[in-house]
C-alpha cells in the first residue's frame, strides 16, 4: 500500500531504490482482536509472509559465492529449516484460529514462546540459536508489513539502495557514496548539518526530518525519494513511476543545458562580471573547478592532510600537495587555507585538543595553530615553496582580533628569512587574508581590514555563532536560518568595509553555492562567491538571470526587516522583479 512521509529536502533531486535501514525499527503491530470474518484473510497474509521469507533466504544464498558462501549458508539453511518447521507453523495457524491474534502478534507470540524453550536448555550453543528464532521472525514480521508485489520486488532488485536512517555521519556518507548509495533518509537532522552540505556537494538526495521513516519503511521496501517535493513515496504507484521518469528526462536535458556554460563568461543580466571561486581539498575538485570554468579556487582546505595521518603531515608532503593544486589550476589564483582543525575536526596525530569543555568556543583555527608555532611554521613554509608555482593566497581560519594576523605575520617573515637563507626561491608577494565567521571579527572588521589583504565570510560558524544555535540541531531550525536580518546586517557590513578599504571580499559558507541566496548576496553587494566546483554552473545560470542594479538598489529594506520570514516574502518580490526583463 502506498504510503507518503513529508520532511525536508536537505539535498534536492530524486532517487528510486531500496530501503535499507542502518538501525531496523521496532516492528509495531496491530493488537486489536480478529472477527470472524477476518480469519481466513488474515492467515492468507500470513502464509504470503511465510513465502516471501522463504523466497528472499533462497535469492540470498543464490547471491554468495566462494568463502563467504561457506561461511553464511549454515545460517540460512537454519533459518530455512525453521520457516517450515510443521510445530512451528500449527502454532501459529492456531493463535490466529483460536485466539484470534493477527498475524503480527501470533508470530511475536511464538517468538516468545521458542525464545523460553531455547533459553532453558543447557547446552550455549543450543541456548545461542534464540537468535535464529529471532531473526527468522523479525524477517517474516517485515514481509508481513511490506506487502510487497512480486513486480514490485522485481523492480526493486534491479535499482540500488537508499539509506533509512534516524542519523548519518559525513564519513559513513562518504564511504557508501562510493558503493552505489543513491540517497538518504534521515528521521531527524537539519538541512545546515554537515551531512546535508556533504549531500549536497555530492549530488546525492537527502531528506531529513521524515518522522515516521523508521517506524513505517522496513528493509528492501522500494521507495521513492523525492527531494524536490520534501517527500518519501514508499511503494511508489505507476504514476509516481512516471513522474519520476520524467524528472530523470528534465534533469538530463538540464544537465546538458548546464554544460554549455562551463566557458562562458560569469555576468549579471545588466552586465555586472561576478568572480566564481571553487571550494577544494581533493584533485577530484580541482578537476572539476576546471572542468566548470572556475575563476580559482577560493579556499582549499589543508586539514585533510592531518585527518588522514596518525602522524603529522612532513613539510615536503604537504609542499608537494599544495604545489600540485596550484599546477593543477594553470595559473588561475589558489587561495589556501591554513590548519581548520578543532571542534567537530580532530586529527588523529592528537594536535587538536581533547577534552574541551566547549570545543566550537575552544582552541580552533588560528587559535590552534599558534598555540603550536613549529607545526604551524611547517606549514607555512610549504605553502611559501609552493607559492612560486603560480598565484596562491593564504587565508586565516577562526579570526577573532587583529593580534593573531600580525602573529601570523611574523611566522611567514620568519619562515621567509630562513627559506631565503636555504636559497629556496620564493614569491615576492603572498596576500594574507582573514575569514570571517567569528562575530567579533565582523564588527570590528574595519581594525581587521588594516592588517588583511582580503576577507573571506564563512557563513556556516558565523550563523552559528551569531544565532547561538548548532547547525546540526533539528530543533534550532527556526533560528538556523541564513535569512536572519542580524546576520545579513553583519554580511552586508563586512563587504561594505571591504569595498571602502578597497579590498576583495569573498563568501565561502554554504549559501554561496545554493541558488536559493544568489539574489540575497548579489544584493548585498558580493561579487566573489566560492562554492562547491558541482554548484558553479548552477550559480552561473542563476546570475545570468538577475539584474545587478535593482537587487541594489533593495538592499536596505532587506536589511532592515525584522524576521527572516520577512526577508524570504521580500527576497521572493524583489528576485522577481530583478529577473523580469520588461
Amino acid at each position: 500500500m502506498r504510503e507518503l512521509l513529508p520532511g525536508t529536502a536537505a539535498s534536492r533531486g530524486m532517487a528510486l531504490g531500496r530501503a535499507r535501514l542502518v538501525q531496523p525499527s521496532r516492528y509495531l503491530v496491530d493488537t486489536r482482536p480478529l472477527a470472524e470474518d477476518e480469519i481466513e484473510g488474515e492467515l492468507d497474509n500470513l502464509h504470503r509472509a511465510l513465502d516471501t521469507a522463504r523466497l528472499e533466504l533462497h535469492e540470498l544464498r543464490g547471491r554468495l559465492h566462494g568463502a563467504l558462501a561457506r561461511e553464511v549458508n549454515e545460517f540460512i539453511d537454519a533459518h530455512s529449516l525453521l520457516l517450515d518447521d510443521k510445530e512451528l507453523l500449527r502454532g501459529l495457524d492456531d493463535l490466529i484460529r483460536i485466539g484470534h491474534y493477527r498475524a503480527g502478534v501470533a508470530l511475536k507470540k511464538q517468538r516468545d514462546r521458542l525464545a523460553k524453550v531455547f533459553e532453558a536448555m543447557d547446552d550455549p550453543y543450543l541456548r545461542s540459536r534464540r537468535e535464529d528464532v529471532d531473526q527468522v521472525i523479525n524477517r517474516v514480521i517485515s514481509a508481513l508489513q511490506r506487502q510487497t508485489s512480486r513486480e514490485e520486488r522485481k523492480l526493486a532488485a534491479r535499482v540500488g539502495e537508499i539509506l533509512v536512517a534516524d542519523t548519518i555521519a559525513p564519513a559513513d556518507m562518504a564511504h557508501l557514496v562510493g558503493n552505489g548509495l543513491l540517497g538518504v533518509v534521515a528521521s531527524s537532522g537539519s538541512a545546515y548539518s554537515h551531512s546535508a552540505i556533504l549531500a549536497r556537494s555530492l549530488d546525492l538526495p537527502m531528506l531529513v526530518g521524515a518522522r515516521d521513516a523508521l517506524a513505517t519503511i522496513h528493509d528492501d521496501d522500494l521507495i521513492l525519494l523525492d527531494a524536490e517535493r520534501g517527500e518519501t513515496i514508499v511503494h511508489p504507484t505507476a504514476q509516481d513511476l512516471a513522474r519520476y521518469r520524467a524528472w530523470q528526462r528534465e534533469a538530463a536535458a538540464e544537465g546538458r543545458r548546464l554544460a554549455k556554460l562551463a566557458n562562458a563568461p560569469t555576468r549579471t543580466r545588466d552586465g555586472v562580471p561576478v568572480r566564481l571561486f571553487a571550494n577544494a581539498e581533493t584533485s577530484t575538485d580541482i578537476a572539476l573547478a576546471r572542468a566548470r570554468g572556475a575563476d580559482g579556487v577560493g579556499l582549499y582546505r589543508t586539514e585533510f592532510l592531518f585527518l588522514k595521518h596518525k602522524g603529522l603531515p612532513s613539510e615536503d608532503e604537504q609542499f608537494n600537495a599544495y604545489r600540485d593544486l596550484v599546477l593543477g589550476m594553470g595559473g588561475l589564483p589558489v587561495t589556501i587555507r591554513t590548519l581548520d582543525l578543532g571542534a567537530d575536526k580532530a586529527d588523529a596525530a592528537g594536535l587538536a585538543l581533547r577534552g574541551e569543555d566547549n570545543p566550537a568556543l575552544g582552541v580552533r583555527g588560528v587559535r590552534l595553530s599558534l598555540r603550536y608555532p613549529a607545526v604551524f611554521t611547517t606549514q607555512i613554509r610549504a605553502i611559501l615553496r609552493a607559492a612560486c608555482y603560480g598565484p596562491v593566497r593564504v587565508l586565516v581560519p577562526m579570526v577573532t582580533q587583529p593580534d593573531e594576523l600580525i602573529a601570523v605575520r611574523t611566522l611567514f617573515k620568519l619562515a621567509r628569512e630562513d627559506l631565503q637563507h636555504e636559497n629556496v626561491d620564493l614569491p615576492e608577494k603572498l596576500p594574507l587574508g582573514a575569514m570571517v565567521e567569528v562575530p567579533a571579527a565582523a564588527l570590528n572588521v574595519r581594525a581587521l581590514l588594516e592588517h588583511a589583504d582580503f576577507l573571506a565570510i564563512g557563513t556556516n560558524d558565523l550563523a552559528q555563532y551569531v544565532l547561538a544555535a548548532d547547525r546540526g540541531n533539528d530543533g534550532l531550525e527556526n533560528i538556523y536560518n541564513p535569512l536572519q536580518p542580524a546576520l545579513l546586517r553583519l554580511i552586508a557590513y563586512v563587504i561594505a568595509a571591504g569595498r571602502r578599504a578597497n579590498k576583495p571580499v569573498s563568501l565561502c559558507g554554504e549559501i554561496g553555492g545554493d541558488v536559493n541566496f544568489t539574489a540575497l548576496l548579489l544584493a548585498l553587494g558580493l561579487c566573489e562567491y566560492s562554492m562547491h566546483p558541482s554548484q558553479i554552473l548552477h550559480v552561473r545560470d542563476r546570475l545570468a538571470t538577475l539584474d545587478h542594479a535593482t537587487l541594489r538598489r533593495h538592499a536596505p529594506r532587506l536589511i532592515r526587516a525584522h524576521t527572516h520570514e520577512d526577508v524570504e516574502a521580500l527576497l521572493a518580490q524583489l528576485a522577481e522583479q530583478a529577473t523580469d526583463p520588461s
